[in-house]
């Protein structure tokens, strides 16, 4: 696996909106430096629901992104859908809680799946399309930086596979804001699970 594309954005306003988003992100060069809070450079502007240490940088494997393109008839520049990074032979859906990518001194783990919300219908111009994306069940990827590193296209990633229970991205999407039975709840929460939620799910005891 590598790194195909590293994506930051700016702070805009998408038509028939009032407020600002850094969903419209591109593809840069060089180097960037990523650290606890996500890639230097990179606007987050609503930080009650994007960003923080939980979810510094948000991840899309290149499997799904394809399958949306063809889904879609169109073809998807890096950045598309909001992503921080694009990485090679990635297939979202096989990801889980707690795997890790290294990419060179840089140490990422997946912490939550992505959750549509209307900015992100906005941004592709169609607003069922928080519905189909949630329809789809292939999540983006949302991670904490463990080790905070410079980061540059090209770069050569390992993949590390959590050794604990499994709670991959789909099944993540399909459970969320609903009460899960005992023994999901103890999986999920033997998992390094994004703070927020697992505040929420030790609050269902």
């Amino acid at each position: 696996m590598k790194i195909l594309a590293v994506c930051v954005g700016n702070p805009e306003k998408l038509p028939g909106k009032s407020y600002k988003t850094g969903i419209n992100k591109h593809a840069v060069s060089g180097t960037v430096m990523v650290d606890a809070n996500g890639l230097v450079g990179d606007a987050v502007c609503n930080l009650k629901h994007h960003g923080g240490l939980d979810q510094a940088v948000y991840v899309e494997g290149s499997v799904t992104l394809d399958w949306w393109a063809r889904e879609l008839g169109q073809e998807l520049a890096p950045g598309a859908f909001g992503e921080n990074i694009v990485i090679e032979g990635l297939d979202n859906a096989t990801v889980a809680v707690g795997d890790r990518f290294v990419v060179g001194d840089l140490l990422l783990e997946v912490t939550s799946a992505r959750i549509p919300c209307a900015t992100f219908a906005a941004k592709m111009g169609d607003p069922k399309f928080v519905k189909r994306y949630t329809k789809s069940g292939l999540p983006g990827i949302y991670c904490r930086v463990l080790q905070a590193a410079t980061l540059s296209a090209g770069a050569e990633v390992e993949y590390q596979p959590f050794a604990g229970a499994r709670v991959t991205m789909p099944e993540m999407m399909k459970t969320y804001g609903r009460k899960l039975s005992p023994e999901d709840r103890e999986r999920y929460l033997a998992t390094p699970l994004h703070f927020q939620l697992k505040a929420a799910l030790e609050a269902q005891a």
